[in-house]
């Protein structure tokens, strides 16, 4: 079995962490790290594992932490990994990382977006851009992953093979992402109280949001050179989900053929990706609960532009779920291990 330990074990994202390891066939959780409930039995925090987990809140000590399991998940705000992880950490185990720290490898990039040094960025040359479908065999062999953000999975994933098929114009994308209230995390926010978020959406982060250099660099390796997009993030009121709605020019001559045949040769072996058919479009609700990523493109031949569309449960394939994806790779495990939750649909 497999030893893991989770900081930030209480947010939204370590809570997932912990439903999905504790049904997980091959990993046991040894430690459920939480700075603001230290001794607290963890299902005083969530209800929903009254009976089902047993154990307590400890704290955020890595270097011990380090010494009884075999993989850290960090469920942390930017710039805690960065200012904790050491090399005898990572000689001891593995480290997934679900926050941004070591996503991007220019550290200059991370600090002007961020607004927060980077303490270690000795180690952003071995992290591996934890998006399984993109880097599976690089994530195999890594002691330390950096877990995609969930606007950027859905956003990637919807993109990358037109990307890097070389269908659209890379530098004519504009992405219009909507996500629910749990991308924001569990702290306590005015901005994301009920009587805020309730019977109402709105923009935020435009032109400015953190996960745009991430998007940017990552399609920029599959088009080969660096590109810059529009991307602008929305906050709807529901629980979980992320819905990704692309806007590109499309390359001279390609046709919808083209495209169906690129997401296809892409996707047609991934468990995690479903291609929809025909004009069918990603709803957030047929991907509720799991780590499934439902995607599709339309090309409109009177504008000569294509809108392609993702849809993925931000909390599941957008946080926790590509963690444990991620774990199974490393550990040389099923991919689909402990994932395969069919979809909640309401």
């Amino acid at each position: 079995m497999i030893k893991a330990g989770i900081i930030g074990a209480t947010g939204y994202a370590g809570a997932e962490i912990v439903r999905l390891l504790t049904n997980h066939p091959e990993a046991e959780i040894k430690w459920y790290g939480s700075r603001s409930y230290i001794e607290e039995p963890y299902a005083n925090v969530y209800g929903s594992l009254f009976e089902i987990v047993t154990s307590s809140c400890a704290g955020e000590d890595l270097e011990k932490l380090a010494e009884d399991v075999d993989v850290i998940f960090t469920a942390t705000p930017q710039g805690y990994l960065g200012g904790v992880l050491t090399e005898s950490i990572l000689s001891k185990c593995k480290v997934i990382d679900l926050s941004a720290d070591f996503r991007i490898k220019d550290p200059a990039r991370y600090e002007a977006w961020y607004g927060i040094h980077h303490a270690s960025p000795q180690f952003l040359p071995e992290a591996v851009y934890g998006l399984c479908e993109i880097n599976r065999e690089a994530v195999k062999t890594a002691r330390l992953v950096a877990n995609p953000g969930c606007y950027t999975t859905c956003s990637i994933l919807t993109l990358y093979p037109l990307v890097k098929e070389g269908l659209i114009d890379p530098q004519s994308i504009i992405i219009d992402a909507k996500s629910g209230t749990t991308g924001a995390g569990r702290g306590a926010k005015v901005p994301n109280l009920f009587c805020e978020v309730n019977e109402s959406i709105k923009a935020y982060g435009v032109t400015n949001h953190r996960h745009t250099p991430e998007i940017e660099d990552q399609l920029g390796y599959a088009a080969g050179q660096p590109i810059s997009l529009n991307f602008t993030p929305h906050l709807v009121p529901m629980n979980r989900g992320i819905l990704a709605t692309c806007y590109a020019t499309l390359k001279n001559g390609v046709s919808q053929a083209d495209v169906d045949a690129a997401y296809d040769a892409y996707y047609k072996e991934e468990t995690f990706v479903r291609h929809l058919e025909g004009r069918k479009c990603p709803e957030t609700r047929y991907v509720k609960g799991s780590n499934y990523v439902d995607v599709n493109a339309v090309v409109d031949e009177r504008t000569g532009r294509l809108i392609a569309m993702g849809a993925l449960d931000n909390v599941v394939k957008g946080a926790a779920g590509q963690a444990v994806q991620n774990m199974n790779l490393m550990f040389g495990l099923e991919e689909s291990a402990g994932l395969m939750a069919i979809p909640m649909a309401f």
